[in-house]
C-alpha cells in the first residue's frame, strides 16, 4: 500500500518537508496530526504530484509514483479529497461525479455509493452550491471514490462541520477502511481522529516525529499534546 521514504520538498521558495517517511496498510486509517503549518497539507499535495519540487520515494503497492504526473497517480489508485472540498458549485451532484470518472466505477457503482452516502441520493439533481457543508464534503469523498482508489487522502474533512455530521463522517471513514481502502487522514479534530484512526502519526518541523497505534497514543496523549501539539 502507500509508502513514502525520505520525502522532501515544498513550494517554489520554501522547503517544507524534510525527510518524511510513512506507510499505511490496506484497510487502515492512518491519521496525520500536528500544529498548523508543519507540512501536512504540503505532504498531501506532494503525494498527489501537485507541487513543483519534491524528492524521495513515493510508491503504491510496489509501483513507483514519484516521477508520475498527477493524473497517472490517480489512475494508479490514489484518491484525493482536498481541504475546502473544491466541488463544482454550478454542477449537479451527478455531474460532479461524472467529472471524476474516467470510466464507470467498478468498486463504487451508483447503488453502492449512495448506500454509503444516502444523503447524496436525495440530492442527486441539486447543484453543488445548494448542498450543505456536510453534503458538499460527502460529495467530495464520493467524487474521489468513483475513481476506484486503493488509497484515500483526506485533508481536514471535518473542517466547518456540525458535530452530528462529523459523526457521520466517522462512520463513512470506518466503513471505507472495512472495505479495504487505505485512508491517510490529515485532521485537527482529535476527537474524530481518535474515533477513526488505527494509527496516529505526529508531524513537526516537516517530519514524522511520532508514529504509534491509536490506543498507545491515547495512553500517552497528555504528554504528546504538550510536546508536539500545544501552541
Amino acid at each position: 500500500m502507500p509508502e513514502l521514504s525520505a520525502v522532501t520538498g515544498g513550494h517554489a521558495k520554501a522547503e517544507v518537508l524534510d525527510g518524511v517517511s510513512l506507510r499505511a496498510a490496506a484497510g487502515e486509517v492512518a491519521a496525520l496530526i500536528g500544529r498548523n503549518g508543519v507540512g501536512q497539507t504540503t505532504l498531501m499535495r506532494g503525494v498527489m504530484g501537485l507541487l513543483p519540487r519534491m524528492a524521495g520515494a513515493i510508491s503504491l503497492a510496489g509501483q513507483a509514483l514519484a516521477d508520475l504526473p498527477t493524473h497517472r497517480r490517480a489512475r494508479a489508485g490514489l484518491g484525493y479529497v482536498p481541504e475546502g472540498r473544491q466541488i463544482f458549485p454550478e454542477l449537479t451532484v451527478m455531474d460532479n461525479l461524472a467529472v471524476g470518472q474516467r470510466q464507470p466505477s467498478r468498486h463504487w457503482p451508483e447503488a453502492r455509493l449512495f448506500a454509503l452516502l444516502p444523503n447524496l441520493r436525495e440530492r442527486r439533481a441539486n447543484a453543488g452550491r445548494a448542498l450543505s457543508g456536510g453534503e458538499q464534503q460527502m460529495l467530495a469523498i464520493a467524487r474521489a471514490l468513483v475513481m476506484d482508489p486503493r488509497v484515500l487522502l483526506l485533508d481536514e474533512p471535518s473542517q466547518g462541520l456540525a458535530p452530528m455530521v462529523v459523526q457521520e463522517l466517522a462512520r463513512v471513514l470506518r466503513q471505507l477502511a472495512g472495505d479495504g481502502v487505505a485512508v491517510l487522514l490529515v485532521e485537527h479534530n482529535l476527537r474524530l481522529t481518535e474515533a477513526v484512526a488505527d494509527r496516529i502519526l505526529i508531524m513537526a518541523r516537516g517530519q514524522v516525529v511520532h508514529d504509534e497505534t491509536a490506543q498507545a497514543f491515547r495512553a500517552a496523549e497528555e504528554g504528546l499534546r504538550h510536546r508536539w501539539l500545544s501552541v
